[in-house]
């Protein structure tokens, strides 16, 4: 049976050069300041921000229609039902440019509709012409079911296929999978790299890649393995790359695997305004676990993304918040991948009031409802604290997020 739900099945490939170094484009990149380490936590001020619902803030006016994106029409009709009317800003900016095949920078945080920013194109781009294939590298196997789980609601009713590459699934049904036809692979580097070393991935067909998430992947430690990807591809492809942040070490990687890409950056802040900050104080000589569990028994708390430094800890949390009548799953390192995502589908589905995570396993995570983030450990970088508290107030909801403070 194939991977994916909405046909048929997938095929192989074969090996080739390294990229070219060039780099140009439209606009230039302003480097941010490398990311802000907690040495101290002394200074609260950065965990509060009392949202203000009564500002007014600029409303975006989308310069396209998805209907003036010339798309398939079975690819527009999967649009309409998805109740997609009008583009996100990224939507409305890297579309057209996918389209014209240029290479692209795109700078954007999460829940910004970017997944649908490359894939929209990119498949409107196989229907036209069924022998392209597309390959999609991200940092984590949730981001990689994610982005397989929306190709699929895309293409809907049509014949092109996928295979999802990550680990912690058997190996070998990936490797029948490439056997057989198929448009896009979806992967995580690691497992990735694996495929092409046994010879069952060749990546010289791939003439099209997208890099999503790239500060996390090099955050990770994947670098090694992005470079041995991409030096296997053809040197005339088509480079699609996103990061949430722009850093010296991510400028390096748009210059070696980029050619006169355009830039695109829909980032204005580094946590959304929609989302209320604040600091819960531990009393001497009371336990996190208390004042967590009095928390959540509140009406207000009821989908909430716990977030820990250690595997165990967090594994621990969710047992002990089980025990006090709290309905909690956990994902962290030291679970297959089938357990994690059964866990991930319990909370999206809210079986369960609280998920316990730790920062590795929560990269990529988009799950709609989020009511609050709770860091019941300090994370261990700012940027770790932006992107923990970004899972909640996505698109136009509020959101809270709280950092318990000893």
């Amino acid at each position: 049976m194939p991977y994916n739900n909405y046909g048929p099945r997938p095929h192989r490939s074969s090996g080739l050069r390294p990229p070219s170094p060039r780099f140009g484009g439209a606009s230039t990149f302003r480097r941010p300041a490398a990311p802000r380490k907690f040495s101290s936590f002394s200074d609260v001020s950065k965990f509060v921000n009392k949202t203000t619902h009564t500002e007014e803030v600029e409303v975006f006016v989308a310069q396209h229609k998805f209907t003036d994106f010339n798309l398939s029409p079975l690819l527009m009709k999967n649009i309409e039902a998805k109740g997609y009317v009008t583009p996100t800003p990224i939507q409305d900016k890297a579309i057209p440019h996918v389209m014209r095949g240029d290479d692209l920078v795109g700078i954007a945080n999460t829940g910004t509709g970017k997944t649908a920013a490359f894939l929209i194109p990119l498949i409107n781009k196989i229907m036209a012409n069924p022998r392209e294939k597309v390959l999609v590298v991200v940092p984590t196997r949730e981001l990689a079911n994610q982005i397989d789980a929306e190709l699929r609601e895309f293409a809907k009713g049509s014949s092109l296929f996928s295979v999802l590459c990550i680990g912690g699934t058997g190996l070998g049904s990936q490797i029948r999978e490439l056997r057989h036809q198929h448009h896009f692979v979806i992967g995580t580097p690691g497992r990735l790299k694996d495929l092409i070393e046994q010879k069952m991935l060749d990546l010289s067909v791939f003439k099209t890649v997208v890099l999503d998430e790239a500060d996390r992947m090099l955050d990770m430690g994947f670098i090694a393995d992005m470079r041995f990807m991409m030096s296997r591809m053809p040197k005339e492809r088509h480079t699609l790359f996103f990061s949430a942040t722009l850093s010296p070490e991510i400028e390096k990687l748009i210059h070696e695997f980029l050619n006169k890409p355009v830039s695109i950056s829909v980032k204005t802040r580094d946590t959304a305004k929609n989302i209320h900050q604040d600091v819960v104080r531990i009393p001497s000589g009371k336990m996190k676990i208390d004042i967590l569990a009095d928390l959540l028994v509140q009406a207000e708390f009821s989908k909430v993304l716990v977030f820990g430094r250690t595997k165990h800890g967090v594994e621990k949390l969710a047992k002990e918040l089980n025990a006090r009548g709290i309905k909690a799953e956990s994902i962290h390192g030291n679970k297959s991948q089938p357990q994690r995502q059964r866990s991930l589908d319990l909370f999206k589905r809210d079986h369960a009031q609280v998920l316990t995570a730790t920062d590795v396993a929560a990269r990529g995570l988009d799950i709609s409802g989020v009511t609050h983030v709770i860091n019941f450990d300090l994370p261990a970088t700012y940027d770790d604290y932006v992107h923990r508290i970004g899972r909640t107030g996505r698109g136009d909801m509020l959101g809270k997020a709280l950092t318990f403070i000893q």
